[in-house]
């Protein structure tokens, strides 16, 4: 499923020589299905992604039922996978939360937060700094248990209900995280409203409250066509962990306007074509999308994986 010495690798300047992507695909992507998909078939999902070279795989969340049923099979999941070997962080959302993933083995945690009032209250029914409030004691926890601890921020760059979003509303929340111990930070677009240079902005925020690039993560979706646009001028900045989600699964439930995320095989062609190393190979990749769209009964909407099944045809 790949076509062999393409995309040419052309580097080009200013670009690391690597990109770590983080999936989400198991847990971001199948999250906002409608049917619920087997647990046996998440399993063989993560596996199959695992064996692609993908190091980074989020695994579920440790979330109540009620929030998001899709996921409601987190304990009968995550002993299935986790004696793979790569990292397979999960979402907890507050201190119950954190509970069950421990119990499991997991070391690798995210907690969600929001830079908006109203995407915090239809998320989690606080205000911005009582979410806050609640991660502090699970961030504490973790860390306590030598665990890593990403912090999820969502609308960062705009907002369905409020619109656009103010950059230095958007650092006050990221040095609250960081503040109480987030290892890293994912700078989440939720509803895929951001362009290049709003992204340029943000990040340059970040330089001067001295929040390392290093500890930075982008989130993008592709709602307008811009998340690969936005990528690149993240890693024009020094970023180097990208969010995607293979086969271009998900969205999110609590904002209806926020289509999929970007789609692994997307980037990965991207990526090749600059001459970054990903370690993930495209064909194993593209397959495991393939797998993954049969057992939903629809499409793929990532171009690159419906531009290399169709040759394969």
């Amino acid at each position: 499923m790949t076509v062999d010495g393409l995309p040419m690798a052309v580097p080009a300047e200013g670009l690391p020589a690597r990109v770590r992507i983080h999936e989400v695909g198991a847990r971001d992507g199948l999250q906002n299905e409608k049917a619920t998909v087997p647990t046996e078939v998440k399993a063989e999902f993560i596996r199959r992604l695992a064996d692609a070279g993908l190091t980074t795989i989020e695994a579920t969340s440790f979330v109540h039922p009620r929030w998001v049923p899709q996921l409601a099979d987190a304990e009968q999941l995550f002993p299935q996978v986790g004696d793979l070997p790569v990292d397979l962080p999960v979402l907890v959302p507050n201190e119950r939360g954190l509970d069950r993933a421990l119990a499991l083995g997991a070391r690798r945690v995210a907690v969600f937060a929001s830079a908006t009032e109203s995407f915090a209250k239809a998320n989690l029914n606080r205000t911005v700094d009582e979410a806050l409030a609640m991660f502090e004691p699970v961030v504490s926890r973790a860390k306590a248990q030598g665990g890593h601890v990403r912090g999820y921020l969502s609308m960062c760059f705009g907002d369905p209900w409020e619109g656009p979003v103010p950059v230095p509303q958007v650092v006050r929340v990221c040095r609250a995280l960081r503040d109480m111990g987030c290892d890293e930070l994912s700078l989440g677009d939720t509803i895929g409203v951001a362009t290049p240079g709003h992204v340029r902005a943000l990040l340059t925020a970040l330089d001067a409250e001295r929040i390392p690039v290093e500890a930075l993560g982008v989130h993008f979706h592709d709602t307008y066509g811009q998340a690969l646009a936005n990528t690149l001028a993240a890693l024009q900045h020094g970023v180097t962990t990208v969010d995607a989600s293979a086969g271009g699964l998900g969205g999110c439930p609590y904002a209806r306007s926020a289509t999929g995320n970007l789609a692994t095989e997307d980037l990965v062609w991207m990526l090749r074509g600059l001459g970054i190393d990903t370690g993930v190979d495209l064909g194993r990749l593209t397959a495991t999308s393939v797998w993954m769209a049969e057992h939903l009964g629809r499409p793929s909407p990532s171009r690159t994986v419906r531009a290399l099944s169709h040759k394969e045809q």
